[in-house]
């Protein structure tokens, strides 16, 4: 009997090529000769339309070879107080020399690929350096950029960035303050410490830890044996 494989509906609280605003995340720049693995620690805070606050947090591996290809894992959301670990959805990998993209879906043991038409950032697109200059916002009553300065984060100097957008009051309501927060590792590249935070939807911290700057398993940037193309048909 044949069936065709079904893919639900993937809800990827974080992508690895690109960051939206709405959906902040840890940029894996897709550089050479800068190699390494971390873990991303992230704690995601939802205000529900009751007013009530749900937080949950997850974490996941992210890693970069000597040829700049990354890997950047997607892991299920737990409550914040519970033990269990955060199972594997799915797996991002990206060849800047090739701008072959691949996702592979664990669960269905399948994978999608396909290539990237405009070329790689070598910076986060999120990160915004008050400092240089670079993609400020324009400074009036309504928006902010504060340079935060220089600290060490897991052993690597870094520069923080906080940006505000203000949304005025209406109706006799209080004003929205809307925060990112950026800590950048010129050395590494990526931003080691991301924060966010909307009074109306929640927010959501990052941090990049137990950094090793040896090379990665090269088996992190190939697609698992036996895994499929996503709407193939498999014999059962």
């Amino acid at each position: 009997m044949r069936r065709l494989i079904s893919l639900p509906v993937l809800l990827f609280i974080i992508a690895a090529i690109s960051a939206p605003a709405q959906n902040p995340d840890i940029f894996v720049t897709p550089i050479p000769a800068n190699p390494f693995t971390g873990t991303v620690n992230v704690q995601r805070s939802f205000v529900q339309k009751d007013g009530q606050i749900t937080t949950l947090k997850t974490a996941r591996e992210i890693g970069r070879d000597s040829r700049g290809r990354i890997f950047n894992e997607t892991r299920t959301l737990v409550p914040v107080s519970s033990n269990e670990s955060p199972q594997v959805v799915g797996v991002h990998i990206y060849d800047p020399e090739t701008r072959v993209s691949i996702m592979v879906y664990d669960r269905q043991h399948t994978f999608r690929k396909g290539t990237v038409n405009r070329p790689p950032e070598a910076v986060p697109p999120s990160f915004l350096s008050a400092s240089s200059g670079l993609n400020t916002l324009p400074q009036n009553q309504f928006t902010k950029e504060e340079d935060l300065g220089n600290k060490v984060i897991e052993g690597l100097a870094v520069h923080g960035v906080r940006q505000s957008q203000t949304i005025p009051a209406e109706n006799g309501g209080k004003a929205i303050v809307i925060t990112d927060e950026y800590w950048y590792s010129e050395d590494l590249r990526i931003n080691l410490v991301l924060k966010h935070n909307d009074p109306r939807t929640g927010g959501v911290v990052m941090r990049v830890t137990g950094i090793d700057r040896s090379e990665p398993d090269p088996a992190r940037f190939e697609i698992p044996t036996g895994y499929n193309p996503a709407g193939a048909q498999q014999q059962e």
